[in-house]
């Protein structure tokens, strides 16, 4: 173990040195970043990320398939959602606007009122349990925040951009609108910043955190059982979260909005077990869409139907 800690420091410093450092420089966004070597720490992970979908999750796709696709085109455009989001929007976003933002040069919370290691000091010295109650509390905003995107009009037209794709796979999960993942970041950002989350934490949760969800977005015959399933989010847990509303059951699929743990649905009465899988998608044909757009044309239209939402509630109000 120590050599591989040794090799993967010294590679954070080579890359941090020979291409991040001069790139900030070139782009005048030095005074960003005060340790280049987090960033470097960043893309190392995502493209172990990016491995593990491409090399392991894509595979099973195809050994254990829940829907037979002759045609995967339609999964392509996710895969670029995937590459453009962990090589681009969340470097930028988590490094350059919401690591200066809530911390001090020396990477430390500059705000932090509920720091867990000052309310309970004896985590300092458990690391692997301060990590766990970290992770959990990441989830469950993430839980809360997602309640939010469906109940809300204006949230929804954008979060539907997720919702909308038909052949849900290993590259689905990071299918969203901008603005919606803004939102997301910002409040995730905020929260983590009030507990006192360190930056390289931040992006081992992130990264721990995606890739659960990359795996429980795969079109994968693999299920956890009536005991794991209780604990984990598996892929059946959540393409239940995705199939497409049922008119004779109205309120069906708004379930199993947790991510990684089901204790929240459990707990706030939104778990579905002991149900047969349903196509996947949207019944808006407005949303389905969609599925004829490009990224740009997607992003649009979502854009569109936020201000339409937004125009709603605020009608709705006076």
């Amino acid at each position: 173990m120590e050599w591989f800690l040794q090799d993967w420091n010294a590679l954070e410093t080579w890359l941090a040195q020979t291409l991040i450092t001069p790139l900030l420089q070139l782009l005048h966004l030095s005074q960003l970043s005060d340790d280049p070597r987090e960033i470097a720490g960043y893309f190392l992970l995502s493209s172990v990320q990016i491995l593990l979908i491409a090399g392991v999750l894509r595979p099973l796709e195809s050994l254990l398939p829940v829907e037979p696709w002759a045609d995967r085109s339609a999964t392509r455009i996710d895969r670029l959602y995937t590459l453009l989001k962990l090589l681009l929007v969340v470097p930028v976003v988590n490094y350059l606007i919401l690591t200066p933002l809530f911390h001090e040069p020396n990477g430390v919370p500059s705000i932090a009122p509920l720091q867990l290691e000052h309310w309970l000091p004896a985590l300092q010295t458990h690391p692997v349990w301060l990590f766990l109650i970290y992770f959990a509390l990441y989830d469950f905003i993430l839980y809360l925040v997602h309640r939010l995107q469906h109940a809300l009009p204006w949230w929804w037209g954008l979060h539907s951009l997720h919702h909308s794709q038909r052949q849900l796979s290993c590259w689905s999960n990071d299918r969203d609108h901008y603005l919606d993942d803004l939102f997301e970041v910002l409040i995730l950002g905020a929260v983590s910043a009030l507990i006192g989350i360190a930056p390289t934490d931040y992006a081992l949760i992130i990264l721990c955190g995606q890739l659960i969800e990359n795996f429980s977005h795969a079109n994968v015959r693999i299920y956890f059982g009536p005991i794991l399933d209780k604990i984990l989010v598996d892929p059946k847990y959540h393409r239940l979260h995705h199939m497409r509303a049922d008119p004779t059951r109205p309120g069906l699929h708004n379930c199993n909005f947790a991510l990684i743990f089901p204790i929240w649905d459990i707990l706030f009465g939104t778990a579905l077990y002991q149900e047969p899988l349903h196509p996947c998608g949207v019944d808006d044909p407005a949303i389905d869409a969609d599925n004829t757009r490009g990224l740009i044309g997607q992003q649009i239209a979502g854009l569109r139907r936020f201000v339409a939402g937004f125009r709603r509630s605020a009608s709705s109000t006076t």
